[in-house]
């Protein structure tokens, strides 16, 4: 039976397929369009998914939305009733594509279907899962448990903006609910907005922002005091109650009260792009402790009410890696599940698993390590349509016959300080690079970062930058407990590797901080020697273990720098069309497509934007 799972119209819109609960495909509209973040109708990725499962659309039995849309709506009326007058601009914006678009899903879907091919309508089954269900059934039917405390956060679904619930065999069952407006997910977004960043996409970024703050400084105690004495009151169970008078986003245009928060705060609101400033490194440490505090009481609340031992977490909030790595560290349970697409593009596939398992009623079968296949969900490219793109580009291209050529040539432009685009196999399925579209270099190297940041990714330079690490040596570099194959927690690079930092370090300035050497591998070693951990296995990755593995033969270094493929403000490359584009506008020095390593026949010095270096 095939089940395909949709998520759009707001942002990240996905499809996924299931073959008997299996995986065919899964994929971003964003990687077909070359918009990052769309939220379109997901046409292009439904069509691939139904290629690659080599199948009309006629063949499919149920489609899935991940969410429901009348639910949503009612939130929204009620929302606007409430608080009316106020809010009426937002809605005057909201309400036309509500009554054009969202609210007529099935009309939309059909609409759109007639685009892709034929089918029965009387045949097709449309079914619709609450946005929580969703997230939920996408990480607890992922992963190798049996039974688990299933956490959802995340800004909003309908109602939920976290869910408690029981994953057993092929069931879910929610027991505790927090409602809007009260988010810890549009609480972290406002702070985003706050900090300069664009909500629902710069996240991140506070995220990466906040280790250059100190956290014993009065400052960020004396912001976390303010944030928790004003905006949010947090409880001992992880629940929340947020002070909707410093709030806009129930029914305004923008996330903040600018000026209650001025008065607050004693700063004004960042200006995108422009220098970061202290207060808003500070601000975005205080915002990154008290998430991590009530993710950790969240995740002791789950275990608590489920009684179980074992852990899985979905919602844009799971995406947290430092929240995540704490929780790790806490120990709190035997085991801890992350989704790799913990957004809302995975909540297309928790929607086809919450249809096979759940509506249908379906005999859960469990794979270990997981169901994800390594995330390796996407599009792959023969060798004979890679050569079909070349011509196009002013470049000269060398095949190899065998892959471990491929390695070991890569292998030694790595240990020379070249960076490299590596393009291989299946793209993969969430936000986050794992060596199939990845862009890679030597850890060592302690120029790599800024070179990394300004001239291939322009992107703010206090950014930092993850290590892919063979897993039979990463407990050697890291302090982790089991493995992190999805890039999805942060952890301690070990003392051994350490480098001393001065006496002034913690209250340094941010540009400071950014260029004081701190380990051996300065290239993935964030301000507080954490690191963002991918870690290598040959069973799902195995060219990306090998090319790792001849790095070590020929270094005795078993990382690389792995950063997503991608220009700044584009989505991750898809095609060898979209690598080769990023090649030639950036100074990457070696494309590696399949077996062809390809440069640059004219290569030029790409200028950087020194708006992009707020240092």
């Amino acid at each position: 039976m095939y089940v395909l799972g949709i998520s759009s119209y707001y942002h990240d819109s996905a499809a996924a397929l299931l073959k008997d609960g299996v995986i065919v495909a899964a994929a971003q509209e964003e990687r077909f369009t070359r918009k990052k973040h769309d939220d379109a109708f997901p046409q292009h990725a439904i069509a691939f998914c139904l290629r690659k499962a080599g199948i009309a659309l006629s063949d499919l039995e149920t489609i899935v939305f991940y969410d429901k849309p009348l639910l949503k709506f009612e939130r929204l009326l009620e929302t606007y009733m409430v608080n009316a007058p106020k809010g009426f601009r937002s809605f005057l914006k909201a309400i036309p594509l509500w009554l054009k678009q969202k609210l007529f899903f099935k009309r939309e879907l059909y609409k759109a279907l007639d685009g892709i091919g034929e089918y029965d309508k009387k045949k097709l089954k449309i079914l619709f899962t609450e946005h929580h269900v969703s997230h939920a059934a996408s990480t607890f039917f992922a992963s190798p448990f049996r039974e688990a405390a299933v956490l959802t956060i995340d800004g909003v679904g309908e109602w939920a903006t976290t869910t408690i619930s029981k994953g057993k065999d092929n069931t879910l069952t929610i027991l505790k609910e927090t409602h809007f407006p009260h988010s810890l997910g549009l609480f972290y977004s406002a702070i985003t907005y706050y900090c300069g960043f664009r909500v629902n996409s710069g996240e991140y970024k506070l995220m990466g922002l906040a280790p250059y703050g100190n956290r014993d400084s009065e400052e960020v105690a004396r912001l976390a005091k303010l944030l928790k004495d004003h905006l949010i009151n947090v409880y001992d169970d992880g629940s929340l109650f947020l002070d909707q008078r410093y709030f806009n986003y129930a029914t305004g245009l923008t996330m903040a009260q600018d000026k209650l928060w001025e008065e607050l705060l004693g700063f004004k609101k960042r200006e995108a792009e422009s220098p970061l400033d202290q207060p808003y490194i500070d601000l975005a440490l205080a915002a990154q402790l008290i998430t991590e505090d009530v993710v950790l009481l969240l995740a002791k609340e789950a275990l608590r009410l489920t009684g179980s031992d074992y852990l899985c977490l979905a919602g844009g909030v799971a995406l947290n890696c430092v929240a995540n790595g704490k929780l790790v560290r806490e120990g709190i349970a035997k085991d801890i599940y992350l989704q790799p697409a913990s957004g809302d593009c995975g909540g297309a596939l928790g929607a086809a698993w919450a249809a096979h398992y759940i509506y249908f009623g379906n005999e859960r079968s469990i794979t270990q390590p997981d169901s994800m296949q390594g995330a390796y969900l996407g599009t792959e490219y023969t060798h004979t349509e890679i050569a079909e793109a070349l011509p196009g580009f002013d470049v000269s291209a060398n095949y190899l016959e065998t892959f471990e050529e491929v390695a070991n040539q890569t292998a030694g432009y790595l240990k020379e300080g070249k960076i490299i685009g590596w393009f291989q196999g299946r793209m993969e399925f969430g936000p986050r690079a794992l060596g199939n579209r990845s862009i890679l270099a030597d850890a060592r190297d302690p120029g790599i970062q800024k070179r990394l940041n300004l001239s291939i990714k322009f992107r703010e330079s206090f950014r930092p930058f993850a290590p892919a690490v063979l897993e039979e040596h990463a407990k050697a570099y890291f302090g982790l407990r089991g493995t992190s194959p999805y890039m999805l927690q942060t952890q301690p690079l070990s003392e051994a590797h350490r480098l001393p930092l001065p006496p002034t370090y913690a209250n340094s300035a941010l540009g400071d901080k950014l260029h004081t050497a701190k380990s051996h591998f300065p290239a993935i070693t964030h301000v507080d020697f954490s690191a963002r951990i991918q870690t290598v296995h040959k069973a799902t990755n195995p060219r990306f273990h090998e090319l790792l593995s001849a790095f070590y033969e020929q270094t005795q270094c078993p990382m690389l720098v792995n950063t997503s493929f991608n220009l700044r403000g584009e989505p991750i490359v898809c095609s060898p069309s979209d690598a080769l584009h990023c090649l030639m506008n950036t100074n990457i020095d070696y494309l590696v497509l399949g077996n062809y390593i390809i440069k640059k026949n004219h290569p030029v010095e790409i200028v950087t934007n020194p708006n992009q270096t707020p240092d």
